[in-house]
């Protein structure tokens, strides 16, 4: 299995991946081998590729397009079949009143160009939290948060609108209340089958509550996507870690495209999007900035770690079915 971290097209070098082997423009990021019982013998080549997409987002919609175009072009140059895109990657606002001001219905302009984007990469995108304008808008005056997954023929093949809000307040990063214009999704969505497997998707702060994962991955997820925009203080202290566990408890790849940086003088975005395998080794990882990190999709391996550790065989739902509930 092999990870790759690409750098933004203005960047891109070769690098050697080993010898008598080179792959223009791509640098390698070395993982920790696989115990040796979960080795596979055939050639990662053979393997579907996935792109994980890095942005900064700005309230200019236009030109947040224009960079996740630029972005998801390079990835079906490199051979993707399936790039993911991060949460707010339509637009991150200054205020609840600028969001609701910006965002548009999933029949809206914004999402046709995405839809006229994936027919002509012929690659499948993972748009990780669009602004949306449900049916009820005209009621609520507020939005949702939701996940489209596009197919290589631009057809919405499924949406998932985020079903945990980040109402928080953390030192150092200031308050979110994500409730103050949006409306939280009524359900998950199944796992979807696709080029690399059955998706199930989720968003960002979802990846806090191991039940939702779990639940997908019972429902025969292979590879989990949480596209986030993870703040400053929480990303150093949980991103990584908290991936790595979904990856671990569930066997499941873990894909999380990730907002960085500034987006305006209010709000500031961790990065450091990844692959993580089910093994909880991190596979690709973007570089600081915006880009690109590539990894390739194993689902045998993943069927073979569930073989070796069959840890859902062994959970006991009669002790802990209840884990859901708030806490009395």
């Amino acid at each position: 299995m092999l990870g790759f971290i690409v750098r933004p097209p203005h960047q891109l070098l070769s690098f050697l991946l080993c010898p008598g082997l080179q792959i223009p423009r791509l640098s390698v990021l070395c993982a920790q081998p696989r115990p040796r019982a979960m080795a596979i013998s055939s050639s990662s080549w053979e393997l579907p590729l996935v792109a994980v997409c890095q942005v900064t987002s700005t309230p200019d919609k236009q030109e947040n397009f224009k960079t996740c175009a630029e972005l998801v072009r390079e990835a079906a140059r490199l051979g993707a079949c399936l790039a993911f895109l991060p949460e707010a990657f339509d637009f991150i606002a200054r205020d609840p009143a600028e969001t609701l001001r910006l965002s548009e219905p999933l029949g809206g302009n914004l999402l046709g160009e995405y839809t006229q984007l994936a027919r002509e990469c012929g690659l499948w995108l993972s748009l990780g939290g669009f602004h949306e304008r449900g049916q009820d808008w005209e009621q609520t005056q507020k939005i949702y948060n939701c996940h489209v997954l596009l197919d290589n023929k631009g057809s919405v093949v499924a949406t998932y609108r985020k079903t945990h809000l980040c109402d928080v307040e953390i030192p150092g990063q200031g308050p979110m209340c994500e409730s103050n214009s949006t409306i939280p999704g009524p359900s998950l969505e199944s796992p979807v089958s696709t080029p690399v497997g059955k998706i199930g998707l989720a968003i960002c702060y979802d990846m806090r509550f191991p039940e939702l994962s779990l639940a997908l991955a019972q429902a025969g997820a292979e590879i989990l996507t949480y596209p986030s925009a993870f703040g400053s203080v929480t990303g150093p202290a949980h991103w990584e870690v908290l991936l790595r566990a979904r990856a671990i408890e569930t066997q499941c790849y873990v894909v999380a495209a990730a907002q960085c940086g500034r987006h305006h003088e209010k709000r500031a975005s961790y990065g450091h999007s990844m692959v993580v395998d089910p093994w909880g080794t991190v596979v690709a990882r973007c570089p600081e900035g915006p880009g690109l990190c590539l990894a390739r999709i194993d689902l045998r391996y993943v069927r073979q770690l569930r073989q070796h550790l069959p840890v859902f065989e062994h959970r006991r739902p009669d002790l802990y079915g209840s884990l859901g509930r708030p806490r009395s």
